[in-house]
């Protein structure tokens, strides 16, 4: 996993319960598992080994296999979302958080390709996560129509578009199909799909990701998620 989002999955939260401190260390061992054997593959006994607890520990938390990928889902879709929201942070333009938005997913399967996988397998058994994620790019694509630079039919329409091209797309890099400028142009094919025109399509696609802020940086989950809402 990359730096800028693995230091956000494994840094200690401060604060927490006993009971909670373990159910995040056993999440944390889940990724791991699912990430080096794939979630069909996993056993709950690996995850307690991984954890370096009891299984019986593993189910006083989680009664399946199904319950313990929810939480893994919900912990990286919870760190995609809010590392990419907080570089996103001094842009104004919908299309541009848009573009944002569609190339760090994509960037994330060129610099972690199992991991990217272990993400879309782990969203098949945990539809929660899609749901998560669907709730930032959505507030982007509001801003985008408020701003009249995307003319959609439906917002369903237009979201499916977005999580069904997206999704082919990370499976695409990850699995070595695809060129090194795939986000860029897959950026600008949805900007286009979404009503703007290709030149304008093509010049917000086209400009540099922003840098993920330092996580010192970052201030507490609370204010960044009234921030979105707020978007």
């Amino acid at each position: 996993m990359p730096e800028a989002l693995a230091e956000s999955v494994w840094r200690a939260r401060p604060g927490l319960l006993k009971r909670e401190r373990t159910r995040v260390q056993l999440v944390q061992a889940a990724i791991r598992v699912f990430g080096s054997r794939g979630y069909v593959d996993a056993t709950m006994q690996e995850i307690a080994a991984v954890a370096g607890v009891t299984t019986g520990t593993v189910y006083n938390h989680f009664n399946t296999k199904e319950d313990v990928a929810r939480g893994v889902a919900m912990l990286l879709a919870d760190t995609l979302c809010r590392r990419i929201t907080e570089s996103q942070q001094g842009v104004a333009e919908g299309a541009q958080r848009m573009a944002i938005g569609i190339q760090r997913y994509i960037w994330l399967a060129e610099q972690s390709p199992q991991w990217a996988l272990m993400l879309m397998e782990v969203s098949v058994a945990a539809p929660e996560m899609l749901t998560e994620i669907r709730d930032y790019v959505l507030a982007d694509l509001r801003v985008g129509v408020k701003q009249k630079a995307f003319r959609v039919p439906s917002e369903a329409a237009a979201m499916d578009m977005i999580n069904g091209t997206v999704q082919q797309a990370m499976r695409s890099v990850a699995l070595g199909g695809a060129s090194d400028k795939h986000g860029r142009d897959v950026a600008t094919c949805l900007l286009r799909g979404l009503g703007m025109d290709w030149a304008a399509a093509k010049q917000v696609a086209s400009r540099p990701l922003p840098a993920f802020p330092p996580m010192e940086a970052v201030g507490a989950p609370v204010a960044r998620k009234a921030t979105r809402k707020r978007a």
